[in-house]
């Protein structure tokens, strides 16, 4: 790509930008704020032991840990190294395993641990001081030391709160308003717990802060329908364990935080776990919408088990046949055995869809509570060409054009001209459950095609119409099948039995079976076939889908 070709497609991208994303990115980049290594507050009285939620342990040996799939020792060269991933330093730097599954046994590692840091990672120095990594290890070690734990002589305890005052301190000059969205809630979170650990003036303004600034976020991040408002329910499973958290906290600290910001906390954890249900497969797991992957946030059941331990009465998931989430654009169907999840919705909010893929009118379908068609899922991070192609639209189960993504998905976290999907509607009759939508991703192109595309979900049968309004020279409907599963013919067959049967219409229609990948977890690749279904030059195409009701 040119340098002038790349201006209409940057322009695309920042004009959806709010001028706070603008000026402040570069406010940010300028702008560091005065180190104050002061000594720490004094700490406030804590009631009763830290719950934690449930949580992979990362941390193998003194020096070994695995994220994202990939097993590393800590380097020889610190907590910056230039051999090792971005995204993996980030992770050794948030300290999740100080409150994983079975810390209590890695109690010593730990505490070696913090004090490797404090010594390695001097004030604004590194991966370590960056805003995220800050708000996630602050709230990590104030959540250790609430389960009682601690580094085992008075010198070591001063210099861990030394610390996390001046960590607090310095995020407070850094946070991260030119991001926006989860990075920002994760920064006022962090001064929450920060403000509520610590007592007297300072603390008092952290806690001030964070309550205004959350409040705020809570108010425009999550939807009337309980959604997270990036439409990732990987995202959407962190912030609820985000509130259930601060739940937490104020129970911990009984005189930190008004009642009905606390009350606020526990209504908006109701209506989100409402809304994760209903992206939740049977299998209990989310579904791959955007940014999503498995072993990064809790499970619904994870998560249920944690509100119970705070005592927070969590309703059972509806069970009606058609569950539509509004205003998140997603909508749920069951008929007998069979649950399908589709996106009709929005990408994600116009100035943040960094988390955004080109999914736009994709599904994904369970059979017995086992999934069958899926999404490629998110493995990556990094700019690059297998980052990209996760977002693209070849990744998803609907139809591309020309070789084109519906939304103009770039770089890693970029996005310029988006699908705007219109004409939704749903309903029940004697035929089942169904869906309509159309989404104007594609008019951009020669031809200006619209996607049109009809669910019909009945017991047993799953039939999908996808019709192309306007020219195109290739339009291609795909069916990604999950990764324990084959083509055979007109059948899709596990290892020893029939799953379903798929045909479709017109018989002359070009089909083909592609050998593709699955991606379920960060750093994981799976093999996987798609079913690739080219429509005829009348834009028109249907694929049937059958199995035992």
């Amino acid at each position: 790509m040119t340098s002038l070709s790349r201006l209409p497609r940057m322009w695309h991208t920042v004009r959806h930008l709010r001028p706070v994303q603008i000026y402040g990115r570069a406010w940010h980049r300028l702008h560091r704020p005065r180190v104050d290594a002061s000594q720490a507050p004094a700490t406030a009285a804590l009631r009763g032991r830290w719950i934690a939620c449930a949580r992979m342990p990362t941390m193998l040996a003194a020096r070994r840990f695995r994220f994202l799939n990939d097993e590393h020792e800590l380097p020889a060269d610190g907590w910056n190294s230039t051999a090792l991933p971005k995204l993996w330093l980030y992770n050794l730097h948030y300290f999740d395993d100080l409150n994983a599954d079975g810390a209590e046994s890695r109690l010593g590692w730990h505490r070696d641990l913090i004090g490797q840091w404090i010594a390695a990672n001097p004030p604004a120095a590194g991966n370590g001081w960056e805003p995220y990594c800050l708000s996630l290890r602050i709230v990590n070690w104030i959540k250790w030391r609430c389960a009682g734990h601690g580094l085992g002589d008075d010198s070591a305890e001063h210099a861990m709160l030394d610390s996390l005052a001046t960590q607090t301190r310095y995020l407070r000059g850094r946070l991260e308003r030119h991001l926006l969205g989860n990075h920002l809630w994760a920064n006022y979170k962090a001064l929450l717990f920060a403000g509520a650990c610590f007592e007297g003036e300072q603390a008092q303004q952290w806690r001030e802060l964070g309550l205004h600034g959350l409040r705020r976020e809570i108010g425009e991040q999550i939807l009337d329908d309980g959604g997270h408002f990036e439409r990732s329910p990987m995202y959407h499973a962190i912030l609820l364990e985000d509130l259930l958290d601060l739940v937490q906290l104020a129970e911990r600290f009984p005189n930190a935080f008004p009642m009905h910001e606390v009350a606020l906390w526990r209504e908006r954890a109701l209506s989100m776990f409402a809304w994760l249900a209903v992206m939740s497969h049977p299998d209990g797991r989310i579904a791959f919408f955007n940014d999503a992957a498995f072993g990064i946030a809790p499970t619904l059941a994870q998560l249920r088990l944690y509100a119970h331990a705070l005592g927070i009465q969590v309703p059972a998931a509806s069970e009606q046949p058609l569950q539509v989430l509004a205003a998140s654009g997603y909508v749920r169907m069951q008929a007998g055995n069979a649950v399908l999840i589709a996106d009709v919705g929005e990408i994600g909010p116009d100035y943040l869809p960094g988390h955004a893929h080109a999914d736009t009118l994709s599904f994904e379908l369970s059979i017995d509570g086992r999934r069958v068609l899926v999404n490629a899922g998110t493995s990556r991070y990094d700019i690059g060409a297998q980052r990209l192609w996760q977002r693209g639209t070849a990744a998803h189960n609907t139809v591309q054009i020309d070789g084109r993504d519906s939304s103009e998905v770039w770089s890693s976290f970029r996005v310029a001209r988006r699908a705007h999907p219109f004409a939704v509607v749903h309903g029940v009759d004697d035929d089942g459950l169904w869906l309509d939508a159309s989404h104007d991703g594609y008019r951009r192109l020669k031809g200006r095609p619209l996607h049109r595309r009809c669910w019909r979900l009945q017991d047993g049968c799953l039939r999908i119409e996808d019709v192309i309004e306007g020219g195109f020279e290739r339009a291609v409907a795909r069916f990604r099948i999950a990764p324990d599963l084959r083509v055979d013919g007109d059948r899709v067959r596990g290892k020893s039995e029939d799953v379903l049967r798929w045909q479709v219409e017109p018989p002359s229609a070009l089909t083909r079976i592609d050998v593709s990948t699955y991606h379920p977890e960060f750093g994981l690749s799976q093999a996987c076939e798609v079913i690739e279904v080219a429509l005829e030059p009348t834009g028109r195409s249907v694929a049937t889908f059958r199995w035992d009701g």
